[in-house]
């Protein structure tokens, strides 16, 4: 001490053996690192017993349940969230601090039996709704079979329009054709009688008039109907009323239409007289054919 208040003035610097301590002066650091140590510890310790506080607080308010806003009602998980959302559409949900209460044994029992209620319940529905669909389709199937089979049947009976009407212009078409044949033929006779002169016919000269015997014919009846009756090769047999001048093809029609003993081939044929009709008789028509005013046509295979 006396050499600092003498050079007080000085920059010299001190010394170490000019300071010269008692034992209490020099253990008196010590204590200071002690304290100060002592005092930092008491420190940490205090902010980790807040941080404690502060962790304990929030797992106290921390989430134990999902709420939702519009109905109140309380869930577990967030599976049960979305199976209510699905169920009622609700949209609003939260988390609460509330603790749901967990089941009993017999509110599990009493959960399960709900649950399989609901399944049982369910799987009737889903059968019912199977059943009403199978029927729709067997509906649609059979009012879709109908209608096909109207349109077939309406497509048939045009082609046999058609088949009518072209058969009808053919016949015309034939006879226009002999006609202008035959004014040819009188045509070529007026030139030839004209190149050698020859004198036209008289068609006033009479031959001799020659007593003729008086011949009495009996009524021939004109019959316009003709009534088939069809034999299949099953035994059965299919009845039809047809025009007299109506096509032995019309009675082929009818039989491949409403025949019940297959699709096979097959060809018409009497027994009395016995005659297998061929492809040229389908245009002869049923009088001439000898079937009306009725007539037995037998369905055998193509001879």
């Amino acid at each position: 001490m006396e050499w600092l208040l003498a050079h007080s003035d000085s920059n010299e610097p001190v010394p170490q053996e000019t300071f010269s301590f008692s034992d209490g002066e020099k253990n008196l650091p010590i204590q200071m690192e002690v304290t100060e140590s002592a005092n930092q510890e008491v420190t940490a310790n205090e902010g980790e017993s807040e941080a404690v506080t502060e962790v304990d607080e929030e797992l106290l308010t921390q989430a134990k349940s999902l709420k939702c806003d519009e109905c109140n009602k309380k869930f577990r998980t967030d599976s049960e969230v979305e199976f209510h959302a699905v169920k009622t559409g609700h949209q609003s949900f939260s988390e609460s601090s509330e603790e749901i209460k967990p089941l009993t044994e017999e509110e599990k029992k009493e959960q399960i039996k709900k649950l399989e209620t609901i399944i049982k319940q369910r799987r009737l529905e889903r059968q019912e709704q199977e059943k009403k669909e199978a029927l729709e389709r067997e509906i649609s199937r059979r009012k879709t079979g109908q209608e096909i089979t109207q349109v077939r049947q309406k497509m048939q009976e045009e082609e046999m329009k058609q088949l009518a009407e072209a058969k009808k212009r053919e016949k015309l078409e034939a006879k226009q054709a002999r006609q202008r044949v035959l004014e040819q033929i009188e045509r070529d006779k007026q030139a030839r009688r004209e190149k050698f002169n020859m004198p036209a016919p008289n068609p006033q000269a009479t031959s001799p008039t020659v007593p003729t015997k008086e011949i009495v014919t009996t009524p021939v009846e004109n019959y316009d109907q003709a009534r088939i009756q069809v034999r299949l090769m099953n035994g059965e047999c299919l009845t039809q009323t047809f025009g007299a001048n109506e096509e032995l093809a019309a009675v082929r029609l009818f039989v491949q239409m409403n025949r019940t003993d297959g699709s096979t081939p097959f060809s018409l044929m009497t027994n009395f007289p016995r005659k297998v009709f061929t492809e040229d008789d389908m245009n002869t028509p049923l009088s001439k054919l000898g079937l009306v005013p009725s007539a037995v046509i037998i369905v055998c295979k193509p001879q």
